[in-house]
């Protein structure tokens, strides 16, 4: 395959551990739902569909007022690499699956190009679960009431790389304020896993030109880079 076309496509607590919070021993466990003061400890979840039943009740923030779905994630639940957006739009919002609109197929063609499929290799999420009014930014407030269901998922999938899509999902997960142009395609470590931040495919998407340098062609790299990555995990 050309490169003209490839770029035209486009530790934490182990479920077995005893010592880690289940269901039955988390006396606030009905009540996670309804207040964002309730913590989820880690183990708290079993299985994703627990998560998202639990979403599609959730009244941690206002979000939850008018969603039509909570959006928890697709791909494979077991999957080697987890990539985690801003938040759903209006399509993830009907379909209640996260990356189904324009982006989220600009998304599937870059990991195709890599021989990545998001039903094998990949786990989608997003930092939030519920659609902000007009697609606005998530607010601080709900990106952290929203966490503790991200962190669960996280180590449900156990994934070896987590790549951030956009600013809004590394800022979610490790705190990191930094624009993505800053910081895109460079590996770092968050809480023993390795993370790279890379461009939202809607900046892609506004941005087409694959001239060196440009946005899709340092995707390339990036995407390059994380296969690498994983082939080199793998064999270890």
């Amino acid at each position: 395959m050309s490169t003209e076309k490839q770029l035209s496509l486009f530790d934490l607590p182990n479920n077995n551990d005893s010592s880690v919070s289940t269901p039955d021993s988390t006396s606030d466990f009905s009540l996670i739902p309804t207040d964002a003061k309730i913590p989820i400890p880690s183990g708290t979840y079993q299985t994703m569909e627990e998560i998202k039943v639990h979403c599609n009740q959730c009244q941690r923030c206002e979000l939850g007022k008018n969603r039509t779905n909570a959006v928890i994630g697709r791909g494979n639940p077991e999957a080697e690499i987890m990539i985690i957006g801003e938040a759903p739009g209006q399509s993830e919002d009907e379909q209640g699956l996260p990356f189904v609109g324009k982006s989220g197929q600009l998304l599937d063609k870059i990991l195709q190009s890599v021989e990545l499929s998001s039903d094998r290799h990949i786990y989608i999420s997003n930092a939030i679960r519920c659609r902000p009014p007009e697609n606005r930014t998530p607010t601080l407030k709900e990106i952290e009431a929203c966490k503790p269901y991200l962190l669960e998922q996280i180590r449900l999938v156990n994934p070896k790389i987590i790549l951030l899509t956009g600013a809004t999902a590394v800022k979610a997960l490790t705190g990191d304020k930094r624009g993505i142009t800053k910081i895109r395609g460079q590996w770092i470590e968050w809480e023993g896993r390795l993370c790279m931040p890379i461009f939202h495919p809607a900046y892609l998407l506004r941005n087409p030109s694959k001239e060196p340098g440009k946005p899709k062609w340092l995707m390339w790299q990036d995407i390059q880079a994380v296969k690498q990555k994983l082939e080199e995990l793998l064999n270890n």
